[in-house]
């Protein structure tokens, strides 16, 4: 039997393709992941991976779809833990840096415009997108339904809370602010 009809046999190759990208993933950029070193790793030929992916570009927008669904289900689980507005939303913002802190190279990917263009992302993030957006959206709109936070502008606080967890992920992800000062930072921005 030849190389490339046991590679057909291997299963399933695009998941076993995937998970052997994200294993790299989580040791180097996208940038340095090649369809080469996967196939090795995924124990394929080197020809394997363009029978599932018409290049590297299509393996890491795969690669970006599969960490925005991680993403997202880190902040859901992490929401559905709570039942109080406010501490829904901490456990939100915990949840978006503490996938960043954990996945950075796969947290990159997920705002990578080269895989996730701006305006024009892929069929396969679209859902993802506008569930996360949901996410956000409703915790916000519950949060200013709350006493005290009555009269907020629900799309602008969402703006400010997304853009400060994501600012405060890129920082731990780089180095320049320690994990542990997420959670009094996210107790300040909610009080």
């Amino acid at each position: 039997m030849s190389r490339s009809s046991a590679t057909y046999h291997h299963g399933n190759l695009q998941a076993a393709l995937e998970d052997a990208a994200l294993s790299l993933l989580a040791t180097q950029p996208a940038a340095k992941i090649s369809l080469r070193e996967v196939a090795r790793r995924a124990g394929v030929s080197h020809n394997a991976p363009y029978h599932h992916f018409g290049d590297r570009a299509a393996l890491l927008g795969a690669l970006g779809v599969r960490a925005m669904a991680d993403l997202l289900a880190a902040q859901e689980d992490a929401v559905a833990a709570h039942t109080e507005p406010v501490e829904r939303l901490r456990a939100l913002g915990a949840a978006y840096v503490g996938y960043a802190a954990d996945h950075p190279q796969a947290f990159a990917l997920v705002f990578d415009p080269e895989y996730c263009a701006v305006g024009a992302p892929s069929a396969e993030m679209v859902p993802l997108i506008a569930r996360n957006e949901e996410l956000l959206g409703g915790e916000v709109a519950a949060l200013v339904a709350e006493p005290g936070y009555a009269g907020r502008d629900p799309l602008a606080l969402a703006a400010a809370l997304w853009s400060t967890v994501h600012g405060m992920a890129q920082l731990i992800m780089l180095g320049h602010l320690p994990r542990e000062a997420a959670e009094p930072a996210l107790e300040a921005l909610l009080v």
